[in-house]
C-alpha cells in the first residue's frame, strides 16, 4: 500500500486565465442586475410621489416656468421639483429625501417613509414659491414706476428730503404769522384793561377825593 502512494503522481491546480475572466464577468453581471434593480425600485416609488402630485402640477400657472417635475433616472434617480431642488431615496431605499441646493450647501427640508407627509410637504414648498415670485414682480413693478418718474434712484432720498422742506415751509410761515397776531391780541388786551380800570376809577371817584 505505502508503494502505491508513494508512485501517485500530485494533482496540479491549472489556473486559466480565461476562466478567470469569465467569473469576473459573471459576478459583474449579477452585481449589474442588483443595481439595476434598485435603480428602478427607487425609481418606481419616485413615480408613485409624482402621481400624489399630479393635481397640485395641473393647478401651477401656465406661464410659471420655474417648475420642472420630471424624474431622471441615473446611478440614483431624482424627481425634480425645480432647478435647486428634488426628491431622491434615502439610504434604506423606502424613506424620501426632499433635499434643496443653497449657498450654504445641500439641506434636506424632509425626510419621511410616509408617501402623504412628503407630498403635503412638497405641495407647502410650490405654494412659497409661487408667492415669493409673486413678490418679485410686484417688488420690480415698483422700481419700474420709479424708473418712469425720471426720480434717479440716487437722489431718491434727496428729493423726499426737498419736499419735506417745501410742504414745511408754509406751515413755519402760517405759524409765525399766528405768533404776531397771538401777541398783538394781548398787547390789545392789555392796553383795553388798563383803560377800563381808569375809566373805573374815575367813574367811581370823580371828585378824586
Amino acid at each position: 500500500m505505502s508503494e502505491l502512494h508513494d508512485n501517485v503522481v500530485p494533482h496540479e491546480k491549472v489556473r486559466s486565465l480565461r476562466n478567470a475572466i469569465r467569473n469576473v464577468r459573471i459576478a459583474g453581471m449579477e452585481r449589474t442586475d442588483v443595481v439595476v434593480a434598485l435603480q428602478e425600485s427607487e425609481k418606481a416609488r419616485l413615480e408613485m410621489l409624482s402621481e400624489e402630485l399630479i393635481d397640485v402640477f395641473k393647478e401651477i400657472p401656465e406661464d410659471d416656468d420655474q417648475f420642472s417635475f420630471q424624474i431622471v433616472p441615473g446611478t440614483q434617480p431624482r424627481l425634480w421639483i425645480d432647478m435647486t431642488s428634488h426628491v431622491l431615496m434615502g439610504r434604506d431605499k423606502h424613506s424620501y429625501r426632499f433635499v434643496k441646493e443653497t449657498r450654504l450647501g445641500r439641506m434636506v427640508l424632509l425626510e419621511t417613509a410616509d408617501i402623504d407627509d412628503m407630498a403635503d410637504c412638497i405641495t407647502e414648498y410650490i405654494a412659497e414659491r409661487i408667492i415669493e415670485k409673486e413678490r418679485t414682480l410686484e417688488a420690480d413693478w415698483m422700481l419700474n414706476r420709479i424708473r418712469q418718474q425720471d426720480v434717479p434712484l440716487g437722489k431718491g432720498l434727496d428729493q423726499l428730503k426737498e419736499d419735506a422742506a417745501a410742504k414745511a415751509a408754509p406751515n413755519k410761515h402760517n405759524k409765525g404769522r399766528g405768533l404776531f397776531i397771538l401777541f398783538c391780541g394781548v398787547v390789545m388786551g392789555a392796553v383795553m384793561g388798563a383803560t377800563g380800570l381808569i375809566a373805573f376809577a374815575l367813574y367811581a371817584n370823580p371828585f378824586g377825593g
